[in-house]
């Protein structure tokens, strides 16, 4: 597979595409990310389904410019798809010859069950809940899949979309005959009851991102972010009933979703009640993501191998440079919670967070040695993208600013405080994260001691002598979380 691929997605409403670059076999990271909002079905709905003129000219001018953007960063490979828009235009044909003949792009028209399947296959991949429905309401159609244990189960695609309701019921005031409409389409909804919904593209993402920012939530970080579908629910309602622009505005509404707001918030709420939908969560991939993923993952049935994480090996590919001494600090790490997480009082579950932290606790030092753990703290807060929960991404570089074993800052965790356990929790951790680098002070080969708690004390018994630096730097520790002897 090429190392960088531009993937191009033509919808009803905005022409997108994302460069992503792989760093090792399934790790990647997205590159650049551009979108235009040419509206290609604008008009096509009254028209027979016909794509008009104008609307065809800003999609091809739109087009030319990505080109010239994925070729400038040396993109070796080129997917673009196109969606609901072209896929029902009668003059779908003469728009394909025509970007052929003036971009030499070729582009795939897929089906909508296609397109469902690649949203449900990125969001499975790249969201830490494996079992949900996804849910992606564009501008022609709107598309969902149900999936489990990270796989896709059944997809499919339903003729709703903002433009296309917008055109037909909303310019009209139809407000009546759109709820019609919608619930009529939505008898062929073969999902059942489902209690979670993934929500991607446009539409979802919008009213996500105003629900996040009123309840103020700490992470700056849209996918992933989960909340009750009775918040959606409150909002939507309001959006639907405002009168004009400036109680859109009001609302939070960003200017160029006016227009088409409304009917997607309606299909959204419609598909809510008939599912039964309990809680949402936001995903920041969706079609674009599953084209590159059904070409990296295309031998391996679309799915990562098992307890892989794209985002995590991406960090580690570009910034750490001792695999083998990271390779034993989890090692230590691993050991140290097992013998301890029961005196300590520390959950089990909190171990998978741990160990993340224990492999990115030097990828700080590739910027810069000093303070290198604000560094990875910060790397991890930004970059660890797919497969985490936010309350994981939280802890992870909560645990790597404080790993050197200093208590956690009141004020700073105070920030964080929603997402995050108790602040003994977080120092408790911390330690064990501090302890196992402490014991390979030396840069060892090999784990060249053994661990034991007796009367609640971690004894450290080496098995030909223990080195003065390691003893030095666990004694440094202090005895504040556990008492540490050393065997003779």
């Amino acid at each position: 597979m090429a190392k960088r691929t531009a993937v191009i997605d033509i919808g009803s409403n905005s022409v997108r595409m994302i460069i992503m670059e792989k760093t090792s076999r399934f790790a990647f990271h997205l590159l650049h990310e551009v979108k235009s909002r040419v509206r290609i079905s604008e008009n096509a709905y009254q028209n027979g389904g016909e794509l008009q003129e104008e609307p065809i000219q800003r999609a091809i001018s739109a087009l030319r410019d990505f080109m010239q953007i994925a070729h400038s960063y040396d993109a070796r490979k080129i997917l673009c798809v196109a969606t609901s828009a072209v896929r029902d235009a009668n003059n779908k044909k003469s728009f394909l010859s025509r970007v052929r003949k003036e971009l030499g792009l070729n582009i795939k028209v897929i089906s909508g069950e296609r397109e469902a399947y690649l949203g449900g296959i990125a969001c499975a991949n790249l969201l830490p809940l494996k079992d949900a429905m996804t849910l992606d309401i564009g501008g022609g159609s709107t598309e969902y899949a149900c999936t489990q244990d990270a796989k896709v189960l059944s997809s499919d695609s339903l003729d709703l979309g903002t433009v296309r309701l917008k055109e037909l019921f909303f310019d009209k005031n139809d407000i009546k005959g759109a709820k019609a409409y919608i619930d009529s389409v939505l008898e062929g909804l073969k999902a059942g009851n489902q209690e979670d919904i993934i929500g991607v593209g446009g539409t979802f993402r919008a009213l996500a991102q105003i629900i996040m920012k009123k309840k103020a939530h700490p992470l700056d970080k849209l996918h992933g972010f989960t909340f009750n579908a009775e918040d959606m629910v409150a909002l939507g309602e309001k959006i639907i009933n405002a009168k004009d622009t400036a109680a859109l505005k009001a609302l939070g509404v960003k200017k160029e979703r006016y227009d088409v707001i409304k009917p997607g918030t309606l299909i959204l709420l419609r598909i809510i009640k008939k599912v039964g939908a309990k809680r949402l969560i936001s995903s920041g991939v969706g079609l674009r993501e599953g084209l590159y993923l059904s070409d990296l993952l295309r031998h391996n049935k679309d799915v990562f191998p098992e307890n892989f994480n794209p985002s995590l090996t991406y960090l580690l590919d570009q910034h750490s440079h001792n695999a083998a001494q990271r390779n034993l600090r989890v090692k230590l790490t691993k050991r140290l919670f097992m013998l301890l997480h029961q005196e300590l009082a520390l959950d089990p579950t909190l171990e998978k967070s741990l160990l993340i932290a224990a492999k990115l606790a030097k990828v700080g030092a590739a910027h810069n040695f000093y303070h290198y753990q604000q560094h990875s703290h910060y790397l991890a807060l930004s970059a660890l993208e797919y497969g985490y929960t936010h309350q994981e991404i939280a802890l992870i570089s909560m645990l790597l600013l404080y790993q050197l074993g200093k208590s956690p800052k009141k004020s700073y965790i105070a920030e964080y405080q929603v997402l995050l356990p108790s602040i003994d929790t977080i120092k408790k951790l911390s330690y064990l994260l501090a302890l196992s680098d402490a014991l390979l002070t030396d840069h060892p080969s090999k784990i060249d001691f053994e661990l034991r708690v007796e009367n609640s004390t971690l004894v450290v018994v080496p098995n030909k002598r223990l080195a003065y630096l390691a003893k030095e730097s666990v004694l440094a520790l202090g005895d504040d979380t556990i008492k540490v002897a050393f065997a003779l």
